[in-house]
């Protein structure tokens, strides 16, 4: 019988001088050679380097406690013609966490032989077990079901030597006695000479095992169990075949294994119903079951596991209740569609499904973003064992545009498709809060309608009737009678993420009096003020994330933002408010120094050319900028501030920027006069024709006040 151990759960001794003696897939151990932006270098013999990139990690490489000429672990990716070694993360980092070791000598005849590790519990066979047939019942029926430690270490083209028979006893022999039971000897003759035959040994039948749910396997280690569930994902590792299977409790993790790298049960896929027993085990911390046999189901047996994963799916997915945060109008008239917004957030995470949140790179876009996240993310540490689930599974990816085009569409269907080429991922759920809502976005909505990924649009301003048709779910009080003139997309999405998780509504209090750079609602300051937040507090917090938010404006900075809103004692978000006080006021001061004020129909304008009087690629950014202008300004009803090719405006009453720019539009026909960026009131313009169309925006906007 055939014993062999994994390539994953082995590490090599690599003894060879040439990047293409190594094998891809292996993990081998090797030592830090040094650091760079973007990775590490790593030793694997004197001459052979690779690159273990910082994207292969699995976590941020400024935390990594690595010095140079540490001892690591990793695996070979790749080898490329050129000689470069494409490495892999590696999550064990000891000799200790792996199931044996061997050594990579091409050119020597120990390559292949055992490496004691030290460990003192040596390395552990694996059994290649063929479909249908569990470990135990070949072990009952005869087949050998232990081996030495160097069987299982073996090469599969090592084979042991045949053992010398034992000479057969002398008939007078003590060897040769008889049984006392059967009166026959050790030849099987009886006294009498006559051979008496042996009745055989009864072949222990052995119960099924018994099906349990996923949640309770924390509670059966070393147990043979039966789950019946759903496929959500299957991957391909130098080893096992790992197929995630998730019943109406939980997911869980299930190694199979028929070759090093080979695909196992290729029968069974992603969607399948199964029927699956193995022995639980806790592997480096996290549960998973070794597979003895995994059956695709059909028929009746498939129809009842579908039945009761979607029944359990609606029942826990839906919240019981939407209780608002805090007494506002706006947010329960809209409750309803709170709820739906929260069962299809729910239902992702419970259907393994990644979500990806697209939100604008401002202070009230990375509080509505950061809501959702706090919300979602104990939900997926909840439902899947792996410690890397959280990132698997969830993504937050900020616009420095606050609209969903078809650059922001295209980049994020490329993604959604590549992963379920390659990894076999489902396709996302998109939530997008505060942008998505207006025309803008109509075709970056059609091509994700297109691969048939499910839309949410979260957006506490009025959205365009297109919207409606293009999206899933459509959270907006615009949808309403309610007045939501004081309401902004982080407060909305603040009621969202409480939906979603009413554990989390105590971190949730502060996040809208943060997002208003007016003063927030009494219904919020009250709520913050309750919650140890004060408006000095709440305002060093929005001018923090604001200052962040243009730093790396498409990076999450997922665990940065998490520091500010919710770990800080202040003194982090005290320091960089600091800074965005200093850059803020030092532009300010600058841009009214070289204001023009302009008397248009009676109104005073004031115009700014920002490229000539402000720092182009500084903070503040010109929308920023034209916003804190605006804030101080008292001796003037609009403010505009123009770039090379675009211009924001500013009123002290609501302005209709389509409605200007189609007057501007039909004034300059040569500027190429474009709405983009409603949000914003934001113009786009050829550059050619700036004069012409910054005055005919003023006409257009004074005739609006």
């Amino acid at each position: 019988m055939d014993w062999i151990t994994h390539d994953e759960d082995v590490w090599f001794d690599f003894r060879g001088n040439s990047p293409k003696q190594l094998t891809p897939g292996r993990y081998y151990k090797g030592s830090v050679d040094g650091f760079a932006d973007f990775g590490v270098f790593v030793d694997l013999a004197p001459g052979v380097t690779g690159l273990l990139h910082r994207s292969e990690l699995d976590r941020r490489l400024e935390t990594l406690d690595w010095e140079s000429g540490d001892t690591v672990f990793v695996q070979v990716k790749n080898v490329r013609n050129n000689g470069n070694i494409d490495l892999g993360w590696s999550i064990r980092q000891s000799e200790s966490e792996f199931r044996g070791a061997r050594v990579h000598d091409p050119d020597g005849d120990d390559d292949g032989e055992e490496i004691e590790n030290g460990s003192s519990d040596g390395p552990t066979a694996v059994k290649k077990t063929p479909k249908g047939i569990s470990t135990k019942s070949r072990a009952a029926n005869g087949a050998e079901s232990t081996a030495t430690a160097e069987e299982s270490t073996s090469s599969d083209d090592e084979r042991a030597e045949p053992a010398e028979p034992e000479p057969e006893p002398d008939a007078g022999s003590e060897t040769a006695a008889a049984d006392p039971d059967t009166g026959a000897d050790a030849s099987g003759s009886g006294q009498d000479g006559h051979v008496v035959e042996a009745e055989p040994e009864p072949v222990a039948s052995e119960a099924e095992p018994e099906r349990v749910a996923v949640d309770s396997l924390g509670d059966r280690v070393g147990e043979t169990v039966r789950i019946e569930g759903e496929v959500v994902g299957a991957r391909q590792t130098g080893g096992p075949t790992i197929f995630e299977v998730r019943d109406e409790t939980a997911v869980v993790d299930c190694a199979a294994f028929v070759e090093a790298g080979v695909r196992a049960y290729p029968e069974v896929g992603e969607g399948d119903a199964v029927r699956l027993d193995g022995e639980v085990e806790l592997r480096r911390g996290e549960l998973q079951v070794e597979t003895e046999e995994l059956t695709a189901l059909s028929g009746d047996g498939a129809e009842a596991v579908e039945r009761r994963l979607a029944d359990a799916l609606a029942e826990k997915a839906r919240p019981d209740v939407v209780e608002p945060l805090a007494g506002m109008p706006a947010v329960e008239a809209v409750t309803d569609q709170l709820a739906d917004a929260a069962e299809a957030i729910r239902g992702a995470v419970l259907e393994s499904r990644p979500i990806v949140v697209r939100h604008a790179a401002t202070a009230d876009g990375y509080v509505a973003g950061a809501a959702v996240e706090r919300a979602v993310l104990p939900l997926i540490r909840e439902e899947h064992a792996r410690a890397d689930a959280e990132y698997h599974f969830f993504t937050r990816r900020p616009l420095d545009d606050p609209v969903y085009g078809m650059d922001a569409a295209t980049s994020d269907v490329t993604r959604m498709l590549q992963d379920s080429e390659r990894h076999d991922e489902k396709l996302p759920l998109v939530v997008l809060v505060g942008i998505g809502g207006t025309t803008d976005s109509l075709d970056g909505l059609g091509l994700l309608g297109v691969y048939g990924a499910s839309r949410v649009v979260v957006d506490a301003e009025p959205v365009d009737t297109g919207v409606v048709d293009e999206t899933s779910v459509l959270v907006s009080p615009g949808l309403t009678d309610a007045d939501a003139a004081d309401l902004s997309t982080g407060a909305l999405s603040a009621n969202l993420a409480a939906a979603v998780n009413a554990d989390v509504r105590g971190d949730l209090a502060h996040l809208p009096a943060v997002s208003y750079w007016d003063a927030p609602p009494a219904a919020y300051t009250e709520l913050s003020s309750e919650a140890g937040y004060d408006a000095d507090r709440t305002g060093e917090l929005r001018e923090a994330i604001a200052l962040e938010a243009y730093y790396q404006s498409y990076q999450d900075k997922r665990e940065l933002i998490t520091d500010l809103l919710f770990e800080d004692g202040g003194g982090l978000a005290g320091h960089v408010s600091e800074q965005f006080r200093s850059k803020l006021d030092t532009e300010v001061e600058t841009a009214e120094a070289n204001l023009e004020l302009r008397d248009v129909g009676g109104v005073s304008v004031g115009v700014l050319d920002a490229d000539s009087y402000s720092h182009q690629y500084d903070f503040p950014p010109a929308a920023l900028l034209a916003d804190a202008l605006h804030r101080r300004a008292d001796d003037r009803t609009a403010t505009i501030v123009y770039a090379t090719d675009e211009l924001f405006v500013r009123a002290a009453d609501v302005v209709d920027v389509r409605a200007a720019a189609a007057a501007a539009r039909e004034a300059v026909p040569e500027g190429g006069v474009t709405a983009t960026g409603i949000r914003q009131n934001r113009i786009e313009f050829l550059s050619g024709a700036r004069g012409a169309v910054v005055d005919a925006v003023a006409d257009a906007v004074v005739t609006q006040l």
